[in-house]
């Protein structure tokens, strides 16, 4: 198992280039399925959540291959869902997305509850109601009731309605729908700028699909998708993280490559607590659908605590980035309440940052208390989740004396090669294996 040992108390300088949208690049790897020809994707974070879903797909018999260390080949002419690795499903929680996929290409598949980070109840509830609505049975293995029989038997509803806004639960309904017959109306959709992204890569290979960024999809049916290239958007969270990190560490560097106008909310409170934003639009219009950026960001500056902080559906704050936008608001002044109303076992970070020297109260499994500022002082701290191991490392780097981060894996599911990243900017990180 790896992990970072961290000399703190640097100010980082440079910069550093956001990756591809990890919540973006699995659903789009998913989709692949739903054609036979060549599809070429670029801006493929090269995290291990990818590296799993290309696994499961090359176990099924996807040719795949690297053309260069963030582009993908990818040909699913001939894909058997029976050959599909188990353990690899059952070991990531995007595996959920192959449910959609599959038997919106098959029309019937045998599949294992997926698996993945451990941030309390998440459910699959939304994903099975929907399913049932656009015609899909789901019936439980009766020797294990990990194991499910997915299976159309019937002709989707025209319109159908999702129990909650489920980002992954969505992103099922469309996968299940480009290659149905007729027309299906998806009511509260989430319009997350995954959701979107997905929408669009499907639709530069033939699907019909209208109200994107909505919560209201519209969807008809084609009969087969082409093959072609796409560039996967870059990470909002990603962007976010090290947005919290200049103003943790008091530093100043430029975020090179970002996609601003999918965290407009996440910018301006950023801002309201005193971080300096200068956003540089360039020339680049990635797939001809949104405005690529550098982001100057100024940390040295004196931060004030947030009275209420929320996480909401898209365009509200992201619930990804409560906890990066939680380490920071150890370093504001003044007291700062902030909710995660959508996971209950995601505050076990917290006792970490506690240990570090944080003053912080919980209130409830989905409330805390904020005080600050307060020093930060180097322990031997451990990653619960690919959120909490972030934000802990942007402790890290700020605290006074050495730092251990455990379980690293839990990053590098979701963040690029991070510690050389961060290197490079002059931070004092190494990776060693225990």
């Amino acid at each position: 198992m790896s992990s970072f040992i961290i000399q703190g108390g640097n100010n980082l300088h440079g910069s550093i280039k956001v990756a591809g949208f990890k919540n973006a690049a699995t659903p789009i790897i998913a989709a692949s399925l739903l054609s036979k020809e060549d599809i070429v994707l670029h801006n493929v974070p090269l995290i291990e959540d990818v590296k799993k879903m290309v696994q499961i797909l090359v176990s099924m018999g996807s040719k795949v291959t690297w053309t260069d260390k963030n582009s993908l080949r990818i040909n699913n002419a001939d894909v058997d869902p029976h050959k599909m690795d188990m353990k690899l499903v059952s070991a990531m929680r995007s595996s959920i997305l192959l449910m959609g996929a599959l038997v919106g290409r098959f029309g019937k598949f045998y599949t294992k509850e997926p698996g993945g980070c451990q941030i309390g109840s998440r459910s699959l509830d939304s994903h099975f109601l929907g399913f049932h609505q656009l015609g899909i049975d789901i019936t439980r293995d009766k020797d294990n009731e990990k194991y499910y029989t997915l299976e159309k038997k019937r002709p989707a509803e025209e319109e159908i309605t999702l129990s909650e806004f489920s980002v992954t639960g969505t992103e099922n309904m469309i996968l299940a729908s480009v290659l149905n017959h007729g027309w299906v109306k998806i009511n509260i959709a989430a319009a997350d700028p995954s959701v979107q992204d997905l929408c669009w890569f499907l639709i530069s290979l033939g699907a019909n699909i209208e109200g994107l960024g909505t919560h209201f999809l519209t969807i008809k049916g084609v009969n087969k998708l082409k093959g072609g290239e796409y560039y996967i958007m870059p990470d909002p969270i990603e962007t976010g993280t090290f947005i919290s990190l200049a103003g943790v560490t008091k530093s100043t560097f430029v975020i090179e490559n970002t996609a601003p106008q999918f965290m407009t909310l996440e910018i301006e409170k950023y801002r309201e607590v005193g971080i300096k934003l200068d956003i540089e639009y360039t020339d680049l219009k990635a797939n001809g659908n949104y405005q690529l950026a550098n982001i100057k960001v100024n940390g040295k500056v004196d931060l004030q605590a947030i009275k209420k902080l929320h996480d909401m559906p898209y365009p509200g704050f992201a619930a990804d980035l409560i906890q990066p936008f939680t380490v920071l608001m150890t370093q504001a002044k003044g007291t700062s309440v902030i909710h995660d109303w959508m996971y209950d076992g995601r505050l076990k970070y917290i006792a970490e940052l506690q240990k570090m020297g944080a003053d912080i109260v919980v209130s409830d499994p989905h409330r805390i208390v904020v005080i600050g500022p307060a020093p930060l002082f180097g322990k031997e701290i451990t990653s619960f989740d690919l959120r909490a191991g972030a934000t802990l490392i942007i402790a890290a780097l700020a605290a006074s004396g050495e730092s251990k981060v455990s379980n690293i894996y839990q990053v590098d599911r979701g963040y690029q090669e991070l510690d050389f990243r961060l290197s490079k900017m002059g931070a004092k990180i190494k990776r060693i294996e225990d």
